[in-house]
């Protein structure tokens, strides 16, 4: 079944292919650190190179999360969980783009591994946010202070270290036909930081409040990532011990609450999912209840059923009020497609009071969300850059926007990129795979950098993408 397209959309069919090429590839626009010699997006040089360098640790790497300049290791931590998840889901169908997706997710791990090298201590952020937000120059040309944030003992954050621990666990899934050593070497770290988290139990926001809010505040607290990181480490290890930890803790840690949410801040909807795999399997048969929140939130999204409730543009683009909807809208859909391979290897449907909600059902609902982002809208617009005749061309992202050093080798200050954040030009880079924000509920979207919450690209709207872009280039 495919649920049909708004009236004001245009459907002309998706090259899901070349979609998946791109947004993988804009990873590498996010890069921070030392641009290896087969980087494709060619506009991006060296940054960051000291970064780390205040607490005398190596913390070059990773990832910038959005149109600034600072690592933040909570949305990063969840962008690496979710090309992972997205690679051993759906790496089959990924073709040539499969190594490519894993050298994403390499970028992250490297740069995790060395966040998590010290004993009950986990850097979670290089760069001022207040600082890096009052500029707007090229990561190139960075200048403000990169002040490096950790947790310990002292001031805990299980929130960080239970996703960080959830991304190592499942990128040693990822890499362990390919390389067993290192794929080891993520695990056996993702064991330790998963013991710290549970051990020094508090979340980071409350430990470093100045420096990580209003950024990446933890606002539903840090048990759902307690949840998250055990279910990972199930996955990765196979020891029943991690499943007991669900069965010992689920309550205390939030797993009665049916909350359809997920994302770098809320992991319920997530965990739902995952660990309702083993129910499904019929292997553990206490993850019942996950799976009957599982299912109440697959209905709440289904257009067919008298349960859904989860908002939509007239256009059919899901919404959720805040920030960088997106993120929402590919979350969403991936869970979608990973419940559906569930349910279809189990051979079952999900029970919507008289509605049956098949795989296929799950599916087409996911595929109405993707499309909608590549241009079946009333807007006719891709949201991706680079993929389309019609996309954003005014993004707000710092690199993207400003001359490259290529273009213009000479220092660009903090204030004195001002006058290209204001200019009336597009962006002279084209960041190729960007998914912004997107429309608001009407969907409406003004193509301007000054309306971040809509124009803003982030690496935790792509990484779940990758997955669902996959499953349709395989499909």
């Amino acid at each position: 079944m495919v649920l049909a397209a708004s009236p004001t959309a245009v459907s002309a069919g998706h090259d899901y292919r070349d979609a998946l090429s791109k947004c993988i590839m804009f990873f590498e626009g996010q890069r921070s650190g030392k641009i290896p010699p087969n980087q494709r997006i060619k506009w991006r040089r060296d940054s960051g190179l000291r970064d780390g360098s205040a607490e005398n640790v190596d913390l070059v790497g990773g990832y910038y999360d959005a149109g600034d300049n600072v690592k933040f290791g909570f949305p990063m931590a969840f962008t690496t969980t979710m090309l992972a998840w997205s690679v051993i889901e759906f790496g089959k169908l990924m073709g040539s783009e499969l190594q490519n997706a894993m050298n994403s997710i390499r970028w992250g791990t490297d740069y995790l591994l060395k966040a998590t090298a010290h004993p009950d201590t986990i850097y979670v952020q290089v760069g001022n946010p207040n600082a890096d937000h009052n500029c707007w120059e090229r990561p190139e040309d960075m200048d403000t202070p990169r002040t490096v944030y950790k947790i310990g003992k002292d001031k805990p954050g299980s929130d960080v270290a239970a996703e960080t621990a959830a991304a190592l666990a499942a990128a040693s899934i990822v890499f362990r036909s390919s390389d067993r050593a290192y794929s080891e070497r993520l695990l056996n770290t993702a064991v330790r930081v998963f013991q710290f988290a549970d051990k020094y139990r508090g979340a980071y926001s409350d430990s470093l409040r100045a420096g990580v809010c209003p950024f990446y505040c933890d606002f539903d607290g840090y048990q759902d990532e307690l949840l998250w990181g055990a279910a990972w480490l199930h996955r990765a290890t196979k020891e029943h011990s991690y499943i007991s930890y669900i069965q010992i803790n689920g309550k205390t840690l939030g797993a009665d609450e049916n909350i359809n949410e997920f994302g770098w801040d809320n992991k319920h909807a997530g965990i739902n999912i995952l660990v309702s795999k083993e129910f499904l399997l019929g292997k553990v048969n206490f993850l019942q209840t996950y799976k009957g929140h599982a299912d109440n939130f697959i209905c709440s999204l289904l257009p067919q059923t008298s349960y859904r409730h989860v908002a939509h543009t007239p256009g059919g683009l899901i919404y959720k009020q805040g920030g960088s909807n997106m993120q929402h809208v590919t979350t969403i859909s991936f869970l979608l497609l990973a419940y559906a391979s569930y349910l279809s290897h189990s051979n079952q449907v999900v029970h919507c009071g008289n509605t049956a909600a098949t795989p296929a059902m799950l599916q087409a609902a996911a595929k109405r969300q993707v499309d909608y982002i590549l241009g079946d809208n009333p807007k006719q617009l891709s949201y991706m850059v680079g993929y389309g005749p019609n996309f954003p061309k005014y993004i707000h992202h710092r690199g993207s926007s400003l001359p490259s050093v290529a273009r213009h080798p000479n220092h660009i200050t903090c204030k004195g990129g001002s006058q290209y954040f204001f200019s009336k030009n597009p962006n002279p880079n084209l960041l190729v795979g960007a998914v912004v924000g997107g429309p608001n509920r009407i969907d409406e979207y003004p193509d301007a950098r000054k309306y971040y919450k809509q124009a803003e690209p982030t690496t935790y709207i792509n990484a779940p993408l990758v997955g669902v872009l996959a499953f349709f280039s395989g499909h």
